[in-house]
């Protein structure tokens, strides 16, 4: 006779759910953040804040407890050197669930559950707004030295223009007037 299970699992049994939840959060510890259906988000909640709550404690058998649980080391790693310590003043709460819109394909309601980082969300919208006033500003100050710069181009024709008209009407003139003299002096001598 098949054990009963005590409530719904994901993906039928006890180790598919162990496995399911162990690969959802080394992804969201890789990434930061995952998409993916508000059932498996809401499982994946208490586990990966326990994971990291065992990696802010930091010590050897954290570490091997959480290494039976997700088998990449690099991961493991990065939960102790990066993550447990950016949430060392948290008591709890360190991931955020979003529910967005439904899957296309099965209408399947959808979340995206995340690592909080509020110092790194406000030092991105920051930045992103300095980057936006900077790229707004820029343009306006580049089309006024382009103007003054075509306008002081124009007139450096101009001006090299008039020059050259000047010298080639001098030596046009010039040009005339010898030729001017010396044909009347044939004339005259003819």
């Amino acid at each position: 006779m098949p054990t009963p299970t005590k409530g719904p699992r994901l993906g039928g049994s006890p180790a598919h759910e162990r496995l399911m939840l162990a690969n959802l959060a080394t992804s969201l510890f890789t990434h930061g953040r995952i998409t993916t259906t508000e059932a498996k988000a809401k499982r994946l909640r208490p586990y990966a804040e326990k994971l990291i709550s065992k990696a802010k404690v930091g010590d050897l058998h954290n570490r091997r407890e959480i290494l039976k649980v997700i088998r990449d080391k690099d991961i493991v790693h990065k939960l102790f050197a990066e993550i447990g310590p950016q949430f060392a003043d948290r008591l709890g709460g360190y991931t955020r669930i979003t529910k967005t819109l439904a899957r296309k394909g099965d209408n399947a309601p959808m979340a995206v559950i995340e690592l909080v980082q509020e110092q790194t969300v406000t030092s991105e919208a920051e930045r992103a707004r300095k980057t936006k006033f900077a790229k707004d500003q820029a343009p306006k100050a580049t089309e006024v030295k382009d103007d003054e710069v075509e306008d002081a181009d124009t007139k450096d024709v101009d001006t090299k223009d008039e020059a050259a008209d000047a010298a080639e009407t001098e030596e046009t003139a010039a040009d005339a007037s010898e030729d001017a003299p010396k044909a009347e002096s044939k004339k005259d001598g003819s």
